[in-house]
């Protein structure tokens, strides 16, 4: 494994947002890849989900930040979303996260 780290998304920030945006701009990390994510739900509760391989669910309520690492270890394209249903625009913040 590679002892180097990435930060990517060391900052998650301005609420989920910000998923919306990335979905513009799609983030690439190199497989084995330590990946930092600080997700902090500004307005209402959020959720960082990312299904398959990785199975990560974290959820932060208003005014919450939540930090955690995971090793970028499945090469792909997955798809980074807000898993709960507080208000409609949450099936809308969608982004995808490629680890080649």
């Amino acid at each position: 494994m590679r002892s180097r780290q990435s930060l990517v998304f060391a900052t998650l920030a301005a609420s989920v947002l910000f998923l919306v945006n990335a979905a513009a701009s799609p983030r690439a990390v190199t497989q084995d890849d330590l990946v930092k994510i600080t997700f902090t739900a500004s307005d209402m509760p959020h959720s960082f989900t990312i299904d398959g391989p990785y199975r990560i669910s974290k959820r932060a309520g208003a005014g919450q930040s939540v930090t955690f690492e995971f090793r970028a270890d499945q090469p792909g394209n997955h798809t980074i979303y807000c898993a709960l249903s507080t208000d409609p625009k949450c099936k809308e913040m969608k982004a995808t996260l490629t680890v080649r």
